[in-house]
């Protein structure tokens, strides 16, 4: 049982999202609150400006990392489920449309 148990999986994912929003808060902090002038020209707005790119950025980490830990559904067997008469007639249609298909395609590739 140690600490990043519940993390499961897609740690870099969950770092990354960390660090930038951590990267991003800092940035848009300081560029709000402190004045920063060299030279006389005001470099604030810069530093606010990254910290929302930062931010935006751990968003697609955020998102790598959520749906990296999605559990997929179980399987049939486990649920109970059997062969139902929809699950055979959508079957048998799905077969029927992608055969029709298939036959199609090679029938046109034969004729080059």
């Amino acid at each position: 049982m140690g600490l990043c148990d519940d993390l499961s999986r897609c740690k870099m994912a969950l770092m990354f999202a960390v660090v930038m929003d951590l990267l991003g808060g800092v940035s848009l902090m300081v560029g709000v609150f402190a004045t920063l002038k060299l030279n006389g020209e005001e470099y604030g707005e810069i530093l606010v400006y990254s910290g929302v790119l930062f931010i935006v950025a751990s968003l697609a980490g955020w998102v790598l990392w959520y749906s990296g830990n999605i559990e997929g559904l179980p399987p049939k067997k486990e649920v109970g489920h059997h062969n139902s008469t929809v699950d055979r007639l959508a079957r048998r249609v799905s077969q029927k449309f992608f055969s029709h298909r298939r036959s199609k395609y090679y029938s046109k590739s034969s004729r080059v």
